[in-house]
């Protein structure tokens, strides 16, 4: 085996690596926070929120990701162009990349199938201690920030863990709509090298390396939790 070939193609590699990170960064934070909407409505309504909210995921997790990156950069991305008020507009050069399609497809694939973990966690939570929260006082707003939110989150978090690497490992996919990612960059390495199995080691260490430290951030995160919980 080579390894030789490191040092030459080390600031495209690092590139692809940077660009990997910040996707599974981004997407899982704007997916949790768009999946905490989607699993409440569908516990508490009203039903002219819960029915989209419902349809949402249901379509989303119902199609692959693939197809879905396929139709926002190839599909909407065509469309775009077409309208002169976009293409005159400050938006224009964000829209012309492929990267906001990207995030806006990781995003929405993460959010359907958090939106429906946390539907189950929401629901989970006893009434009992909802109940007890209003007999303190608080308003609706306080009972879910300090009861509600938290406890449905501790109860999703062993789900969140293993959903933001299947985040990770879908990541990937970018590279189909040119996306420069580290599966991108590694597959530049091959083309240019005609190496076979040294680059797809590589990247595969890498993508271990990084789904053992997702870990042990959720896992850090679950114990300070349950710390604050006991105390």
């Amino acid at each position: 085996m080579r390894w030789d070939w490191i040092m030459d193609y080390y600031p495209l590699l690092w590139r692809g690596l940077v660009t990997t990170i910040i996707l599974v960064i981004v997407t899982s934070v704007l997916g949790l926070l768009l999946a905490i909407p989607i699993g409440l409505v569908q516990v508490v309504g009203p039903f002219w929120l819960a029915w989209p909210a419902k349809a949402f995921c249901t379509v989303i997790r119902g199609t692959p990701l693939l197809l879905q990156l396929w139709l926002l950069y190839y599909g909407l991305g065509s469309l775009f162009p077409q309208f002169p008020w976009i293409r005159q507009s400050e938006l224009w050069p964000i829209l012309r990349q492929a990267w906001p399609y990207a995030v806006l497809g990781l995003t929405m694939s993460y959010a359907a199938y958090e939106g429906e973990v946390l539907r189950g966690a929401f629901a989970g939570v006893g009434k009992d201690q909802l109940d007890a929260g209003r007999s303190f006082g608080m308003s609706e707003r306080q009972i879910f920030r300090r009861i509600w939110l938290p406890q449905a989150v501790r109860r999703a978090m062993p789900t969140l863990a293993g959903e933001t690497i299947l985040q990770l490992k879908a990541t990937p996919l970018v590279a189909t709509i040119t996306v420069l990612d580290v599966y991108s960059a590694a597959a530049q390495v091959r083309q240019s090298t005609y190496l076979t199995y040294e680059p797809l080691l590589l990247i595969s260490a890498i993508y271990i390396i990084i789904s053992l430290g997702i870990l042990k951030i959720f896992s850090r995160f679950s114990s300070s939790k349950q710390v604050r919980l006991a105390g």
